[in-house]
């Protein structure tokens, strides 16, 4: 008899033995599936059976466990890969939003430049036939020039609109002043062009024209850089570097309980929201900034209209040009004295007359047909994108919260994992957002702030002051210089942007007009950059 209760006990503790390890062995098989399902990493590194964990840094347990210390390295590579692939995910419509538009604002403004050269040449076939084909080239390296200004090259509007008049001064004298002498020598032509900037043939007309594109262009100018720095920004917090404390926090609520088999766990609400608080405490510094950076938008859109309206520019400048040659011609006889007076009497030319011009405008072939605006106008374009763009004001300053809500945390009512167990409800302290919130965040130490964040939090302050500057006293902006975010600074009494090492190299390349522009020694060439290069390390001087 007591040799059977023996054998009995034996019997079941051998039962019992086996039902324990095929149960951890099955929970292991699903840990298994799972790291194979998700490319984690190899199989091999899987035990076969359950553990016991004491060489796991961060998922240690007093119960036996599925991972091993190469897992647990695995795991935190995974964890890391994806929340950056969330952050991703939640910024791909904001970062399409900003891309796209850039690229609409681009093609309007070149739609703008073809449309506006050709009715300046039909004006001048309209008006004064008798120099339109000879004035082809100067509208077309006007309208060049502003296109590169526009697209951030350090041009003197100034300087180009003059050298328009200048260019066209010799044929207003030579095709409507003379109608019978015909064309003139080149010498003479290059006489009567350099007199242009004394007598003021055409008037006020290039300095009303040149502020006119000084002011329309600079805002035109500050909403792509302000659509490209907002590219920057998104960039930037998709890539963001976790933390040492982030990374191991990450990993403790997403891939610690399957080391207990527990893979379809979620974490609790509040416990994600600690955890994600901590790692993205720096992005939501970013949120004040954001959105006045989206305010600072909408106060420019707003001054965009009457003389900064671009579009309403440009579609203009036929008319003053227009009406600045018949400035000329009423005052055609103190011209015509003037410049005899200064270059002698005119010696008609058996050649074609010779108006040098930069080779963009020599070997330029104007546009036949009319090019129209595609879709609509620059204001309605700005409003969409405005309306648009205010969905996503509070972006940075909710992204933990919309993560875990959307994502990662367990719902409401049911059991979730708080990072040691399955529990119905976390039970300590949830944290506010920003990096001062987290001093008592229990599950995340964040030692300050992320020096990078912070550099893009320095860009947005910039154009944050810029634009309100500009919109407010366009006067105190430097106009004709470049507003690249990356070199936003103060200077002296008035608000400047110029250029930096980081924003020219030794060649820089501009899309405009079907060709690839490029600057360097302060020159623009679709042929050529000329040399000698500049140093490496030295950005070249754009002259303006």
């Amino acid at each position: 008899m007591k040799m059977d209760m023996v054998w009995t006990r034996c019997a079941l503790l051998l039962l019992c033995s086996s039902g324990c390890v095929l149960g951890s062995a099955k929970k292991c098989d699903e840990v298994r599936k799972v790291f194979q399902i998700r490319q984690i990493g190899p199989s091999q590194l899987l035990p076969v059976s359950a553990r016991a964990g004491s060489d796991l840094q961060v998922c240690s347990s007093k119960n036996l466990t599925c991972c091993t210390k190469k897992m647990e390295e695995k795991y935190q590579v995974a964890a890391r890969r994806d929340i950056q692939n969330l952050l991703q995910t939640s910024s791909s419509s904001l970062k399409f939003l900003l891309s796209r538009n850039v690229a609409a604002f681009q093609e309007t403004f070149e739609a703008l430049m073809w449309q506006a050269e050709n009715h300046t040449n039909a004006i001048f076939r309209e008006s004064y036939h008798r120099m339109a084909d000879q004035a082809m080239g100067p509208v077309r390296e006007l309208f060049t020039d502003v296109g590169l200004f526009l697209m951030g090259s350090e041009l003197s509007v100034d300087e180009l609109v003059q050298q328009f008049f200048d260019a066209i001064f010799p044929l207003v004298y030579s095709r409507l002043f003379n109608l019978g002498l015909g064309d003139v020598s080149p010498g003479y032509a290059e006489c009567v062009r350099s007199l242009s900037r004394d007598i003021r043939p055409f008037g006020g007309a290039p300095v009303h024209l040149a502020d006119q594109i000084s002011r329309s262009g600079v805002s035109g100018k500050l909403l792509l850089q302000a659509l490209h720095l907002g590219i920057e920004v998104i960039n930037t917090t998709d890539h963001l570097q976790l933390s040492r404390e982030c990374r191991r926090a990450l990993l403790k609520m997403h891939y610690c309980p399957h080391c207990q088999g527990l893979t379809h766990s979620k974490p609790c609400m509040g416990y994600c929201l600690n955890v994600m608080r901590g790692c993205l405490a720096s992005m939501a510094e970013i949120d004040t900034h954001w959105r006045e950076f989206v305010r600072s938008l909408e106060g420019l859109s707003a001054k965009m209209h009457g003389t900064q309206d671009l579009e309403q520019v440009l579609l203009g400048v036929h008319t003053l040009i227009r009406d600045a040659v018949g400035h000329a011609q009423k005052n055609r006889p103190r011209l015509s004295a003037q410049v005899h007076k200064l270059c002698g009497q005119p010696d008609a030319s058996a050649q074609p007359m010779s108006i040098q011009h930069s080779a963009s405008s020599s070997e330029s072939v104007p546009l036949k047909a009319s090019i129209r605006l595609s879709g609509d106008s620059l204001a309605v374009r700005r409003r969409d994108f405005l309306n648009s763009l205010r969905l996503f004001r509070t972006f940075y300053g909710g992204l933990a919260d919309q993560l875990c809500v959307s994502d990662l945390a367990s719902g409401d009512g049911l059991s979730c994992w708080n990072g040691t167990e399955i529990v119905k409800s976390y039970t300590l302290r949830v944290v506010g957002n920003g990096i001062k919130a987290q001093t008592a965040n229990p599950e995340v130490k964040v030692k300050g702030a992320d020096p990078i964040i912070n550099q893009i939090i320095d860009k947005l302050k910039h154009i944050n002051q810029i634009i309100p500057t500009w919109c407010n006293q366009p006067t105190a902006f430097r106009l004709g210089s470049t507003p690249r975010p990356e070199a936003l600074r103060q200077r002296g009494h008035g608000l400047q942007l110029s250029s930096t090492n980081t924003l020219w190299t030794d060649e820089t390349k501009v899309e405009l007009f079907g060709r690839t522009w490029k600057t360097c020694c302060g020159k623009w060439n679709h042929k050529f950059c000329c040399l000698p290069q500049n140093p490496v390390g030295e950005s070249p001087a754009i002259s303006s």
